[in-house]
């Protein structure tokens, strides 16, 4: 699996903004150059992103965007499916997709959300609070490979 461009650029605009946290409101144009993404794709995501709940956007002076609930609230799941919809590996797995030509003899299709379940999980369990933090420290099992 691999996130679409803009579910990555959405990640990169909501680490940004988790950034500005504590009530700081900022300008899509100033996460636009802090992100040194176009300030067109941040206007579309911030879209997306403040109808899914997760930005809120408030107008006048001294408005701006912020984070519509705390950093460790959010999870890249959320930020994922803000942009994506509903996390699922396959077209068929969704609810009401009928557009596989296996679907009625597919022995496989009752346990993909067995498999979308694991993959949201995964998401799930990174919070925004993780994602904004600066570099990370390699996995341990890749600190180990490096020294053998």
């Amino acid at each position: 699996m691999r996130l679409s461009s803009m579910a990555d650029y959405a990640v990169v605009t909501m680490s940004a903004a988790a950034r500005h946290c504590g009530g700081v409101r900022v300008s899509a144009a100033e996460l636009a150059t802090e992100t040194g993404l176009p300030a067109p794709t941040v206007q579309k995501l911030v879209s997306l992103l403040t109808r899914s709940g997760l930005l809120r956007s408030i107008r006048g002076a001294g408005g701006g965007l912020q984070l519509a609930r705390p950093a460790a609230a959010i999870t890249l799941a959320d930020i994922v499916e803000a942009v994506e919809g509903p996390i699922a590996l396959t077209s068929c797995a969704p609810q009401g997709k009928h557009d596989c030509a296996l679907e009625q003899s597919c022995a496989v299709r009752p346990h993909w959300a067995i498999v979308n379940e694991a993959m949201r999980g995964a998401l799930a369990g990174v919070p925004l609070t993780r994602l904004a933090q600066g570099a990370v420290p390699a996995p341990q099992n890749e600190i180990d490979r490096e020294m053998a």
